[in-house]
């Protein structure tokens, strides 16, 4: 089904049901939730989806899965074209899919799998051939190594707000002092809770989120350039190796779409 609400759906007396959406650049969906997990892949595009938990960067060819009834707003970085994937909790549970938000890897069988479940009719034949590419594409979403895309969001109001202001704003050249007095705590103070908030420092939570918003950017078509320099890197060659020992490639390569 293509260009369908996923509420229309929702009922459907199938386990797993698929659609297919296109946005145009920088359009919201606003915060929402699925009685069924969805898989949301970007077959074109970078999107970036938001929880009370944290934030994660979805570039092409990968896919973010978020289990039944986790609000979550969704935006676009720029024309953005989406497969998804809805399944019911039972059938969720069954196929081992994890419990949390998780950015997966999509290998070349998923992505075709996707493009086709897109076009099955929302009642297909559970016995036939139908029936057997849904089995399929769940157990290859089961299969698919995660990817760390993304920044969790501590719970404590103060350091929730400001790490949200951070991830409209990324810059490596926030400091930590200046962190602390906004959130009007020691340095001591704010170090120690924002490490049993989020299970990371201060300084590896800010550089995820400039390279989460790299992403998106670069996506776009943005310079390395601009990039580096607007999110507070010394030079495109700094930021490119800290792109790399996170990310495990460079900018160019990971961004590309795989061919195989």
């Amino acid at each position: 089904m293509r260009n369908a609400r996923a509420d229309a759906f929702e009922n459907t007396p199938r386990d797993v049901i698929a659609t297919g959406n296109d946005y145009p650049p920088h359009y919201v969906l606003a915060t929402h939730s699925h009685r069924r997990g969805q898989l949301l892949y970007a077959s074109t595009g970078v999107l970036t989806t938001i929880t009370s938990e944290g934030s994660w960067v979805v570039p092409p060819r990968r896919a973010l899965w978020i289990p039944a009834g986790i609000a979550h707003e969704v935006h676009m970085g720029g024309p953005v074209a989406t497969r998804s994937v809805y399944v019911t909790p039972d059938a969720a549970l069954a196929a081992g899919l994890p419990g949390r938000c998780q950015v997966i890897a999509v290998s070349p069988l998923l992505h075709e799998l996707l493009q086709e479940a897109v076009d099955l009719p929302a009642e297909y034949d559970l016995d036939g051939r139908d029936g057997r590419v849904m089995t399929l594409l769940l157990e290859e979403i089961r299969r698919m190594p995660t990817l760390p895309l993304s920044a969790p969001l501590p719970h404590e109001k103060r350091l929730a707000s400001l790490c949200r202001e951070l991830l409209d704003r990324p810059s490596q050249e926030v400091k930590i002092d200046d962190m602390a007095r906004h959130a009007g705590m020691s340095r001591r103070h704010f170090t120690r809770t924002f490490r049993d908030e989020t299970g990371m420092s201060f300084t590896a939570w800010r550089q995820q989120a400039c390279l989460l918003a790299a992403l998106t950017r670069l996506g776009n078509g943005e310079p390395i350039t601009q990039v580096a320099v607007e999110l507070g890197y010394g030079s495109p060659s700094a930021f490119t190796a800290a792109f790399r020992r996170v990310l495990g490639a460079a900018p160019s390569r990971y961004l590309a779409t795989p061919t195989a």
